[in-house]
């Protein structure tokens, strides 16, 4: 890599590895929501030459670093304000790109993850609880949808931009970081005009042991396990999806790949635009259920080489995604109670975090000593088991009365 900027072309490209450009917004006048930066780097296979194991190791360095910041700093915005945990995590994701755009070696593109998990693992617990209390629009399942759609126009954007870029521009490996650092800085001055929602009474801060209420703890673990599936069958697309196109077909147009692998997030949009006034649980229920479905569709394009399967796979596998993904969101947000709730999303996105990388390195490690076919396979039956899990806690635990279903008002905890 020590010559590839001054080279041209697609055999020199490195896609974008953040999809702040669809979480950086804002939601109310109020507060700047951002989202993560937790998108893997879907073209590194074909540009520099990697095993899927190394690019898959690059990929869970991001949520490698988010084990080690959320329980260390998730309860933080709950004691200075979301405002200020947000800034401090756009200001770390601005970094990587600076250090992606001038990376001579693989050694950056691992620092350059690192930064990016220590940055999102900041801002995420802060972004989803300001969602939740700036929420003005009185739908309990606002925050959560917001979360969903604005993730997907970010990856699809993200994808897109980042095949073209790859494909037709000159200095692929600098530009799609300039993008990424301006819309750092853009976010970080959005964040500056909004108003400063620091408590009036300022806790000291210490690291917390990661705890949940007694009284919503299988609603917690029924909620993390259906965020974890969404992440997790998005880390064997986003991780080994150029592999299998490279497989499938004979294109090396990195942004026709690009555009294959946008299908899903395309669809994970698409979908979330419609999930405001489902109740989460229903959305639990229907994202585990598409969730198995998918699986079997990813394990049977792997096995067969299809790629009417794989695209197939795409559009289930997007629905699935933002079913279980607002859904969990939205089943934790109705739980969490408000003085805690900063610290109860860090530890779901630990959790759900943990679980990607896991599944990302044994898909990569899979997929390295074995076949791609293993590699999946495996990928799908342990995902299976998680999403077998997943209905036997929604059967014995059920659903409460509708009054208790309902959202806090806003600025009102809810009962723990």
């Amino acid at each position: 890599m020590e010559h590839a900027h001054r080279h041209h072309g697609r055999h020199h490209a490195k896609a974008p590895v953040d999809d702040l450009l669809g979480r950086s917004l804002r939601a109310r006048p109020r507060a700047v929501v951002l989202g993560s930066a937790e998108r893997p780097v879907p073209h590194l296979r074909r540009a520099v030459g990697l095993t899927p194991v190394v690019v898959t190791s690059v990929f869970a360095t991001y949520q490698l670093a988010l084990m080690v910041v959320l329980p260390l700093f998730g309860n933080l915005s709950d004691l200075i304000g979301r405002r200020q945990v947000m800034l401090v995590g756009v200001a770390l994701i601005g970094a990587s790109a600076l250090v992606f755009a001038v990376a001579p070696n693989v050694g950056y593109l691992f620092v350059g993850r690192m930064l990016q998990g220590a940055g999102a693992g900041l801002a995420m617990g802060a972004a989803t609880a300001s969602l939740v209390e700036n929420n003005t629009t009185g739908n309990p399942r606002f925050a959560s949808t917001v979360a969903t759609v604005a993730t997907a126009a970010g990856l699809t954007l993200a994808l897109l931009v980042s095949g073209i870029f790859a494909e037709y521009l000159p200095l692929p490996l600098v530009w799609s970081y300039v993008v990424l650092l301006a819309l750092s800085a853009a976010s970080i001055m959005a964040l500056l005009a909004s108003p400063d929602d620091r408590p009036a009474v300022r806790a000291g801060w210490r690291p917390q042991t990661p705890f949940v209420p007694a009284g919503i703890r299988i609603g917690f673990a029924i909620a993390t396990l259906s965020v974890a599936l969404a992440y997790s069958v998005g880390a064997i697309f986003l991780s080994l999806g150029a592999h299998m196109i490279g497989q499938f077909t004979s294109t090396d147009n990195t942004a026709v790949v690009g555009a294959l692998l946008a299908m899903s997030a395309f669809f994970i949009g698409g979908t979330g635009l419609f999930l405001a006034k489902v109740p989460a649980r229903t959305l639990v229920w229907s994202g585990t259920a598409l969730t198995l479905l998918s699986l079997a569709l990813m394990a049977a394009a792997s096995t067969v080489r299809s790629l009417p399967l794989f695209l197939a796979w795409c559009v289930v596998g997007g629905i699935a995604y933002s079913l279980a993904f607002t859904g969990g969101l939205g089943l934790i947000n109705q739980l969490a109670p408000q003085h805690h709730r900063g610290a109860i999303l860090s530890l779901l996105y630990l959790i759900a975090y943990t679980l990607q990388a896991v599944t990302a390195l044994g898909v990569g490690a899979l997929a390295t000593s074995g076949t791609l076919g293993l590699a999946v396979g495996a990928g799908a039956v342990g995902l299976g088991v998680l999403c077998l899990a997943t209905v036997v806690l929604l059967l014995v635990h059920p659903a409460p009365a509708r009054s208790t279903q309902m959202a806090p008002q806003q600025g009102q905890p809810t009962g723990g």
